[in-house]
């Protein structure tokens, strides 16, 4: 069993976020989160990926998943990246906190619902604030 473990890697995951208005979402991942679109598929548009250095995220418009989804991008400056997004618009639900698991993290949102945990690691003490969640 375990050399068809070893011989089965798995390399990577890319998310697949259900989305209203595939345009609307391609313009709110490029200019406000800065992601680059690498392509989309069909006539009309009905699929496309965007990435952001390592991380890559499909859309997909009324099909595959549901809104809501939540996923956790560590990145290297909590930070640096929440004043990025203050200036672009982004839709920051919870700033840049610190929590008791050795993360600082800020809560966002994209147009469907759906939310990244962004964080950095820390040393810091905890602030004490709970995860926002609703």
């Amino acid at each position: 069993m375990n050399d068809i473990i070893k011989e089965n890697k798995f390399d990577y995951i890319i998310p697949v976020l259900n989305v209203k208005n595939i345009a609307e979402s391609l313009k709110y991942y490029q200019h406000v989160l800065g992601f680059k679109k690498d392509w989309d598929w069909g006539e009309p548009v009905s699929f496309a990926s965007v990435s952001r250095d390592g991380v890559a995220i499909f859309l997909c418009e009324d099909a595959q998943g549901q809104s809501g989804m939540w996923m956790s991008i560590f990145i290297n400056n909590v930070d640096d990246l929440y004043e990025e997004y203050k200036a672009s618009g982004a839709k920051v639900l919870q700033p840049p906190t610190n929590f008791p698991w050795g993360m600082r993290e800020m809560n966002v949102e994209d147009l469907d619902g759906h939310r990244f945990r962004m964080g950095s690691d820390t040393t810091e003490p905890s602030a004490g604030i709970p995860l926002h969640e609703s």
